[in-house]
């Protein structure tokens, strides 16, 4: 990924000053969840990528307009923002981001910005990070990061919603009994999609899933899988002849019969290993963005992780 501290990083800084007075054209990814309530009076909200935004969405409800800064269909781990998003998040109320390391240009993007107003939200902050050989009691991860998907641990998909709801009440007392609600209701979905994980993939004698991405410790270590990443952290890097042959190896010992891939990360990988060991390929879906079909299609985060669980069990129980 580059670093923002370049020309670009100078060209941002004079930015405003040159754009002052100039209208923004609104982002490619915006909801209003009430179109009858003036724009003005609500929150402008901005996300760095689409669980973030899935989250802000549920908890302002018609209260908030939501910028989600990620495009549809685009992996999000060398993502960068672009000028018009700086000049955007300077008329914002409320920017939130994952971190743990999700969203490497943040700190950057923050520190040029003079909108000392701006309610920042790092929604995994208090969330124990998980590193990279506790990330589904068997990965192999060679690197020594920290997994940013916490999200995919719908009690700490939760903890995020929290955050997420205390910055909309701080910016909006008003509301705060609005957002409050909100935020109990999705509380009790996700407790009961949290029993639903459990139910399922607890009885199943088999807890190994390969994948090509390690986007899936946090799962994982919540419903006792055994993650084996064909690479590591970053989704599109791919891996050398000997790790090709070691997965290979451990699949047929294992008489693994499925390998997953990622909708917005190529399947060649994954493809080639199924080939070699007589298995299929099935997407898990690590919810770092949604696709176009899938938007119109109405997804969510409650609806992906639903279908991952369905793909799980259809796995394990080959």
């Amino acid at each position: 990924m580059k670093n923002l501290k370049s020309p670009l990083l100078a060209f941002i800084l004079v930015l405003p000053v040159l754009l002052a007075g100039c209208q923004v054209p609104p982002a490619a990814n915006t909801a209003v969840s009430d179109k009858n309530t003036a724009a003005e009076s609500l929150l402008s909200v901005y996300t760095s990528f689409y669980p973030m935004y899935d989250f802000a969405v549920k908890i302002g409800g018609g209260q908030v307009i939501v910028n989600n800064l990620v495009p549809a269909g685009t992996e999000p781990h060398d993502w960068e923002p672009t000028a018009t998003d700086i000049v955007n998040l300077e008329n914002a109320d409320i920017f939130i981001y994952n971190g743990a390391g999700m969203e490497n240009w943040v700190q950057d993007v923050l520190d040029t910005i003079e909108n000392k107003d701006l309610i920042t939200v790092e929604a995994s902050q208090g969330i124990p990070l998980l590193a990279d050989s506790e990330a589904g009691g068997g990965t192999t991860e060679r690197g020594g990061l920290y997994d940013p998907h916490v999200w995919l641990n719908p009690l700490y998909a939760q903890k995020e919603m929290e955050q997420i709801k205390q910055a909309f009440s701080l910016a909006d007392p008003e509301h705060q009994a609005y957002y409050e609600a909100n935020y109990e209701h999705y509380v009790t979905e996700l407790a009961k999609l949290d029993q639903e994980y459990k139910d399922t993939l607890s009885p199943l004698a088999n807890k190994d899933i390969i994948v090509a991405h390690q986007a899936f410790g946090y799962l994982c270590s919540a419903y006792g899988l055994n993650q084996i990443p064909i690479e590591g952290l970053s989704a599109d890097s791919e891996p050398d002849p000997a790790r090709m042959a070691d997965i290979i190896n451990y699949a047929h010992e294992h008489q693994i019969k499925v390998i997953f891939f990622e909708e917005l990360v190529s399947p060649k990988v994954a493809e080639i290993i199924a080939a070699a060991i007589g298995a299929k390929t099935e997407v898990l879906n690590p919810l770092e963005g949604l696709n176009d079909e899938q938007k119109a299609a109405g997804a969510d985060y409650f609806s992906v992780m639903r279908q991952n669980l369905a793909t799980l069990k259809e796995a394990l129980q080959t």
